[in-house]
């Protein structure tokens, strides 16, 4: 494979312990999906399937299929464990708010 046919993308995925950001060379014409299998990044976490979280490039969800280009920040979103809105709202009930420590 020539150098002419890779390009070089930032991978993304983040625990709520642990954050991983690698840059990563790919085939020009990579899929989103394909990339996340090629980098080998599922067998860090085997406690989440990347097989079906959602994708992103830059903050915007995008679609298995998304052709990436040079320079691309391909971010893996894992699923929430509580959604924010309802955190807030509990934390609101109680008197506190999300940058309260007590």
């Amino acid at each position: 494979m020539s150098a002419e046919n890779l390009i070089n993308i930032e991978l993304v995925f983040a625990t709520s312990d642990k954050q991983r950001l690698n840059s990563v060379v790919i085939r020009s014409g990579t899929t989103a999906r394909e990339a996340i299998v090629q980098s080998g990044i599922g067998g860090e976490y085997p406690g989440y399937d990347l097989s079906r979280c959602p994708l992103g490039i830059w903050g915007r969800v995008v679609a298995d299929d998304r052709i990436l280009v040079e320079g691309d920040r391909l971010e893996v979103y894992r699923p929430l464990r509580r959604d924010p809105r309802e955190a807030r709202r509990e934390l609101a009930l109680k008197g506190r708010n999300m940058g309260s420590s007590t």
